[in-house]
């Protein structure tokens, strides 16, 4: 016998602790929830840079768990919520850590991902699992939760808090020249292989320039990774016309960045999904992980998708014959993406962009 679902709930735990990009794509969810029941509780249990990021989102109570404190973690996490009780927990992390962290939660029924797309067994710590959705964008996925509660209006929605001490400090590092934000480098994860090339990126930044009198800002963390890789694409093009913030701001003030951006591009990171929740144009660069699952949403249609190639190219499949959501993990996969692919992108969004702002503004009296 299923475990009956609230008809209205009260308080909604939502339990997903990274990564940028993904939390970023939860988000509409949350909107969707609170657009059905105005009156909803929502507290979501949350990764430490996931919540500097997010800090702030109206209508949502945030517990942090930070992963680098393990098990003294989770119980501290417990004891702060061993007084709560939801009526439903939404499991969205697929990890077994957070299938142990949910274990101390308190909640009428556990929602997690049906089989197919569970992974580490989260099904076992589950009452209800999700419809089967083959072959779902990650927002999609996310998404699914709130239909399975009955929610009816499903349209994507984000409104990301932006707070004005963010846009300072976005100012201060750009001033009032327009820009196009790069983010070159995805997280330097073990086997991760999302970046592109230095010559690639710098080709890019020169087009942006002299094409559209863009400057470029690059963005991103203070690794080795990502600060030689910012050194190597200022010594391949002007240097007025770079602006290297590598390792030099917040994740807010790198949100007020994009928001200020005209258009964004970068790999399958946290960023071209930040982008996607503000409205900002944005060229994803995707030969290793599948767009059809992991786009910027609302810009799908920009991006630069050598997916199936590298599929074909390193896996010897069709991409048909591989399961869904596989990466490509080799280290030159991403060398499949051409400059001219970038700029045919960049040129067809901004072209687009520039387009629906003429359609916008007034007609002159």
């Amino acid at each position: 016998m299923k475990h009956p679902l609230p008809a209205r709930p009260r308080h909604i735990a939502v339990l997903r602790l990274s990564a940028l990009g993904d939390v970023c794509n939860l988000v509409p969810t949350l909107r969707a929830l609170q657009r059905q029941w105005p009156d909803v509780r929502i507290t979501w249990i949350i990764g430490k840079a996931e919540h500097s990021l997010l800090a702030g989102l109206s209508g949502v109570e945030f517990v942090v768990y930070d992963k680098s404190t393990g098990l003294a973690g989770m119980r501290q996490l417990w004891r702060e919520l061993a007084g709560t009780r939801f009526d439903v927990l939404l499991h969205m992390q697929q990890a077994l850590r957070a299938s142990v962290l949910s274990l101390g939660l308190k909640a009428d029924v556990r929602v997690g991902y049906d089989k197919a797309r569970a992974k580490d067994a989260q099904h076992w710590f589950t009452h209800r699992q999700l419809e089967a959705h083959p072959h779902a964008h990650v927002l999609e996925s996310f998404m699914d939760f709130a239909r399975l509660l009955g929610v009816e209006n499903l349209t994507p929605e984000w409104e990301m808090p932006v707070p004005n001490s963010a846009v300072e400090e976005a100012s201060a590092l750009t001033g009032d020249v327009p820009y196009l934000l790069m983010s070159p480098c995805a997280n330097p994860r073990l086997r991760n292989f999302r970046n592109w090339s230095a010559e690639g990126y710098a080709a890019v930044s020169e087009h942006a320039w002299h094409q559209y009198g863009l400057k470029t800002v690059l963005s991103g963390g203070g690794s080795t990774q990502e600060r030689e890789m910012g050194e190597r694409i200022r010594s391949l093009t002007r240097q007025d016309i770079i602006i290297d913030v590598i390792g030099g701001t917040s994740l807010k003030g790198l949100l007020a960045l994009i928001a200020r951006a005209k258009g964004v591009v970068a790999p399958d990171s946290g960023p071209v999904h930040m982008a996607n929740a503000l409205g900002t144009p944005v060229v994803g660069l995707y030969a290793t992980t599948n767009p059809d699952r992991a786009a910027p949403y609302r810009w799908r249609d920009f991006v630069v998708n050598r997916y199936p190639e590298a599929v074909r190219t390193y896996l010897h499949k069709e991409p048909e014959e591989i399961t869904w959501g596989q990466r490509v993990r080799h280290p030159d996969a991403m060398s499949l993406i051409r400059t001219d692919d970038v700029i045919q992108r960049l040129d067809a969004l901004l072209t687009r962009t520039s387009e629906s702002q003429d359609r916008e503004m007034p007609d002159e009296a």
